[in-house]
This record gives structure tokens, sequence and C-alpha cells, in this order.
């Protein structure tokens, strides 16, 4: 029997409540943060305090983009994941172009991101992609023209597994059907749950082969599915995707949830897409982030997390991030500092607490990840290309911290 994810600890009756009646999402990336929302604020220190962080506190700003590997280690992970070891890597989104590019093209693509990303010293990486659904109350989950077919997806994970890399395939529901803010993933509520459970069960089939197939270490069966989280078809689909797919079947739960209560699904493997806001001035120190990061993990549990694995982590590079760090849509002025400073924050807070690893959001997979990004047209929330950053998780990824288990330097 597939023992459940334990509750560790729950939220004051009070703070629970406001948590769970207070919208946390948009889009693909939790949270817009709107004036007098009653989404309880984390305030560490003042903007006074903040203003003259000390030399070690910060990211420094004489940084470089990665430096390759040289030609004959190009696409050889320096030193591959293992049971126990830490699970450093990033979310590669994969959205078909109109125009489908060739398989060339996109075994090229992977050769690039799987360069760029030994150049930073990552050992892991999950795929995200999208499927698609008619609405809220919608039974029907299917493809669309912009989810890659299972076959596109082994080659890209033939290419990123020869390389040494530990690899995770991650279906999300993509969001445009369900007229966002208001609606998004985690607030569906399907007519008829067991139709659900059977269309995303026939969605699934073929992906759960193709990473079968490739010897893919994870798949991710669910994320950010509030509503649904503890619904009883789980218990069919989960047993159905384990009997198929031989790795770990796991499930990402968003941060409100996880913090607010037990995340009751039958799985032995959990991540957390975190974006926990912290209210500081954007010159706060990395150890006031981490202190409010913290903060938020101690209403779950105290101490160590060796079960956990950041799923998602990211930040706009840009001023007042810190108050909604999930926020994809916003464009306020650009600073890098200020997305360094909470990617340095986040891997301490994995390494002081024992989690598995993290996994940076993200890298566009048609995006050329050795370009500056446009910041007219990007997303803040993109780092490739961004130096001060890219010091920060090389730094992060070749760092001393072997991981929870105990066999992670054999």
């Amino acid at each position: 029997m597939r023992s459940r994810l334990p509750l560790l600890a729950i939220f004051p009756v009070t703070v629970l409540t406001i948590v769970l009646g207070t919208p946390f999402v948009l889009g693909d990336h939790p949270v817009r943060w709107e004036s007098g929302s009653a989404l309880p604020r984390i305030v560490r220190g003042d903007a006074e305090e903040s203003a003259t962080p000390s030399d070690d506190a910060t990211v420094s700003t004489s940084a470089s983009s990665p430096s390759p590997p040289s030609s004959a280690d190009a696409l050889k992970v320096a030193k591959p994941w293992k049971a126990g070891m830490a699970q450093w890597g990033v979310q590669l989104y994969w959205e078909e172009e109109k125009k489908k590019r060739s398989d060339t093209f996109i075994e090229n693509q992977a050769r690039k991101h799987a360069e760029y990303l030994i150049g930073l010293g990552a050992n892991s990486v999950s795929i995200s992609f999208p499927f698609f659904t008619e609405g809220v109350a919608s039974n029907e989950l299917s493809a669309g023209a912009k989810t890659p077919s299972p076959e596109r997806l082994q080659r890209v994970l033939k290419v990123f597994e020869d390389a040494g890399f530990r690899t995770t395939l991650r279906p999300i529901m993509d969001e445009k059907s369900l007229n966002p803010p208001d609606g998004w993933r985690g607030n569906i509520e399907p007519a008829s749950r067991s139709a659900w459970f059977a269309s995303y069960k026939q969605f699934l089939t073929p992906y759960l082969e193709a990473a079968e197939k490739t010897k893919a270490n994870t798949f991710v069966v669910g994320t950010e599915l509030n509503s649904l989280e503890g619904d009883p078809g789980w218990d069919a689909l989960v047993a159905f995707a384990e009997k198929t797919f031989s790795g770990e079947v796991a499930y990402d739960a968003n941060w409100d949830n996880y913090v607010s209560g037990r995340i009751n699904m039958p799985v032995n493997h959990l991540g957390v897409d975190a974006y926990f806001p912290v209210k500081v001035a954007d010159t706060a120190r990395v150890k006031t982030l981490v202190e409010g990061w913290n903060d938020w993990l101690d209403k779950k549990a105290t101490g160590s997390l060796p079960n956990i694995v950041i799923a998602e982590a990211g930040i706009g590079a840009m001023n007042g991030a810190y108050h909604a760090p999930g926020d994809f849509y916003t464009k306020r002025a650009v600073n890098p500092r200020v997305q360094a400073n909470w990617y340095t924050a986040v891997c301490q807070v994995v390494q002081d607490r024992q989690m598995q690893g993290v996994y940076w959001w993200s890298i566009w997979f048609d995006d050329d990840p050795n370009t500056k990004p446009d910041d007219k047209v990007a997303s803040r929330l993109d780092f490739a290309g961004r130096p001060l950053t890219e010091k920060a998780i090389k730094s992060c990824f070749t760092s001393d911290y072997a991981g929870p288990g105990a066999d992670a330097t054999s």
C-alpha cells in the first residue's frame, strides 16, 4: 500500500481560514499581489535597516555568464545525479510553435539547453508542457496544438538522459480558457469528477509510456490542482501511473495549500511550487529573505524537510518583486539584484532545511539561454542571460551540499 504524505503541522485556525479563502494564483505563476488583499504578509525588517546591506549579504555585481564546458565534456554532467544527492535543476517549459519545428531542431535545441545547464552546474531538468481544458467546469482534458507529442518529448528526454541529467516529465494545465485571475487550475470544478479523471487518464497514458521508454526519473501526475486534492479519483489514477511508469510518481502542490494543511494525495513524492511573498524592501539582505521563507515553512513544520523538493522557485528581476515573487505579468523597473539575492536565499533555505533540491522557473524551450532577455517583451521571471542570477545559480549548484540522503556521496 502506498503511504500518504503526512500532516506535519497545521496553520492556526484563523490564519488557515484566511489562506484557504483567498485566491492565490494568476496564470502559470502564483501570485499577483493586490492592494488590500487578505493574504497573510510576512514582514521582516524595514527599509532603513535594509538600505545598507553588508558586503557579504548580497550577490556581487562582478558577475559573468556561466562558462561553457569544454567541447569534450560539452554534453556530460560533471557529477551525474544518484539517489540521495541534491537535485539541482531548472524547469524547461515547452510549447510547440504555430509552425512546428523539425525533429532536428528540437534535438539541437535540447543540446543547447543541456550545455547551458551543465555550465551552471545543474544535474537535473524538468520538462513542463501544457495540456488543455475547455473551462473551469469542463470534464474534458486533451492535448492541443501547443502540446508536444510523446514521441517528440522522448527525443528531448533522450538528449538530457544521454548527457547524464536526472529527468522529470511534468504536464501542467494551461489556463487561458479558465478566465484568470478568477479562474485558474487550482479552483476548477468539473461537472463530473469521474469523467474528468477518465479523461485525464486517457490524456496521460501515452506520456507515461514515453517517460517509461526513456527511463525518466519522475513523472508529475498533477500540478497545483488545489480543488481536486484528496479526491478518491486519484487513487486509481496514481495506481495506474505506477503500473505504467516504473520511476517515481509525484505531485507538485501550490505553496498556499502546502503551508495550510495536509496535501492529501496518494503519492510518495511531493514537490512544492514555492512563491512565498516576503514584504521587505528591494534592498533587503539575503539573511532577511531567508528568514521570510523560514517563517512560511515553519507554519508547516520546523526543522529539516528531507522529503520535499522545491519544484518551482523564481522571482521577477524587478522592483517590488519580493511582495509577489510569482507575478508573471507585471513589468516594473528591472532590478537584477532582487532576483539574484532571492535565488541565493532560496538555495540557502534548501540546504539549511535539508531539502531534496530546487528547480528554477524557468527557461522556455525555444529561447536561446545564452542571450540576454529583451526586457521590453520578456517576463521579468526569465533568468537565463542575467549574469547576477546565473552567478547565484552556479554558486548554489556547485556548493558543498550533497543532499538529504545518507548515500549522497557514494
